[in-house]
């Protein structure tokens, strides 16, 4: 019940165009709205640290952790004073073990990729029995760009009279709002003000537009993405032959300005391996998905069952997708891709990698809180899965740039012991990243780009040394990429 019925009797104090004893409807009708924005505000906030603290990024490392992390950090110089050798040797073999695996999964994705997309055939399904799709689109400083995007939505294969966008744009961001209401949208368009107010970040307005849309199926769309137009459908029946426990599906994203220069290159290569090389191969295997931030279609039921976004991990994308897995539900993926741009300038490039392995050590350290949870909601498997490939890639990046340089200073120094077997295994991770990018299907690639991915790697371990010092001193800063940059 509303809060402006009258209850017991009680007079009211009359509004405009209201009797005494009776409220205003129109009043009511404000007063209720206004209502349902705060209460939205406060869920997109803090409904999952509300009710499931231990799944969110809002408290950070428990003592727990931190107290583990130090003795773990002062055992380790203890024995390395006295016994570095030993040291060495069982830090080398672990780490080898680990990459060894990574290899070992990374040539098996490559061989068993299919040679070109090929999404399961199925009978058109009519208008009237589709379901109602809800698009969320997150917007921050996007003017530039919102004009195409809106282009792309209306061109998607999908009937208007049931889908519906909504523009979650900050309030203060006065450009992209005059650059939408300049568009004339039709009307099943709308525009969604974000408050202001901490978090400031994606997730945060993804909760905020989730409680106000409607749709069976919630989708997330970026502003610069360009999705195929048979996306929506594909996806639709794709959830809806999944069996019960899919709970979401991700289409691949690939890049559109990869000629652009050596840096967008490199990151159209990275898309193109996870996209349409390991994240195909993990759901074969079986292992939980990190989910891309974009072009996910969720099934509305099993995301609120989930609590909705993490409002305050800024890699809200892979933190969904492993609490889904937690929860029991199963992500799939689909081939019809959207398109993006690739950061060209070093600077984007570097504040954008380093929000996502920022938002990665979130997520390690929320699925790591209670290991033995952790543990038993995955199964042994899937969890051995969350460790290889978020782990993983966390270790890959913090050690690329130290053993580059450890590697180049034995090439030319006899004072650094460098064997024939650390050549080979460098060869042999190398080897795997090219064959995948082969099985991958880039387009242009050759030597020299296959080439500069030796002097790309290293920058990783930069992003991921910013990543540690802002996860200390400004955790749930989220870190805005610029688009509508490239000149293609």
């Amino acid at each position: 019940m509303g809060v402006c019925p009258v209850e017991r009797g009680e007079d009211a104090s009359p509004g405009q165009g209201g009797t005494a004893g009776q409220p205003d409807a129109d009043a009511c009708a404000v007063l209720e709205r206004r209502l349902d924005e705060a209460r939205a505000l406060s869920q997109a906030c803090d409904g999952l640290h509300g009710l499931t603290p231990h799944l969110s990024a809002r408290s950070g490392m428990s003592a727990g952790q931190a107290s583990g992390a130090w003795g773990f950090i002062a055992a380790s110089l203890v024995f390395w004073l006295f016994a570095p050798d030993a040291v060495s040797l069982v830090a080398g073999t672990l780490a080898m073990l680990l990459f060894g695996f990574v290899i070992a999964l990374r040539l098996a994705a490559a061989m068993f990729a299919p040679s070109a997309p090929s999404g399961t055939a199925k009978p058109r399904v009519s208008d009237e029995d589709l379901p109602l799709l809800t698009y969320l689109v997150p917007l921050l400083r996007e003017a530039n760009v919102v004009a195409s995007l809106a282009r792309a939505i209306e061109a998607l294969d999908y009937p208007s009279g049931r889908i519906e966008v909504k523009f979650l744009v900050e309030s203060d961001d006065e450009d992209t709002l005059a650059a939408l209401r300049w568009l004339r949208l039709p009307g099943w368009f709308e525009i969604i003000p974000v408050p202001p107010g901490l978090p400031r970040t994606k997730p945060k307005a993804l909760n905020y537009g989730l409680h106000f849309s409607r749709g069976e199926i919630v989708a997330v769309l970026d502003a610069e993405d360009r999705p195929a137009p048979s996306q929506p459908r594909e996806a639709v029946a794709a959830l809806r032959a999944g069996g019960p426990d899919l709970a979401v599906v991700q289409a691949p994203l690939l890049i559109h300005n990869q000629s652009e220069n050596w840096l967008a290159e490199q990151f159209a290569m990275e898309y193109a391996i996870h996209f349409r090389i390991w994240l195909p191969f993990l759901v074969r295997i079986g292992w939980p998905l990190p989910l891309g931030g974009t072009s996910n279609y969720f099934l509305r039921r099993k995301l609120v069952e989930a609590g909705g976004w993490d409002a305050w991990n800024v890699t809200e994308d892979a933190d969904i997708g492993i609490r889904l897995a937690r929860l029991g539900g199963r992500a799939g993926v689909i081939v019809s891709p959207t398109f993006e741009e690739a950061p060209i300038r070093f600077g984007h490039w570097l504040a954008q990698r380093t929000r996502w392995m920022k938002g990665h050590l979130q997520t390690w350290l929320v699925v790591t809180r209670h290991p033995a949870s952790a543990i038993r909601e995955l199964g042994a498997w899937g969890f051995m899965g969350f460790a290889v490939t978020l782990g993983g890639s966390l270790a890959a990046s913090l050690l690329h740039g130290p053993v580059m340089i450890w590697i180049g200073l034995g090439l030319i120094s006899p004072a650094i012991d460098l064997q024939g077997w650390h050549a080979a295994f460098l060869g042999a991770g190398y080897g795997s990243a090219v064959l995948a990018a082969l099985a991958a299907r880039v387009s242009g690639p050759g030597f020299w780009s296959f080439a500069r991915m030796l002097f790309y790697w290293p920058l990783l371990s930069i992003a991921m040394a910013a990543a540690v010092w802002e996860l200390v001193k400004r955790p749930h800063y989220w870190a805005k990429t610029p688009h509508g940059v490239t000149r293609r």
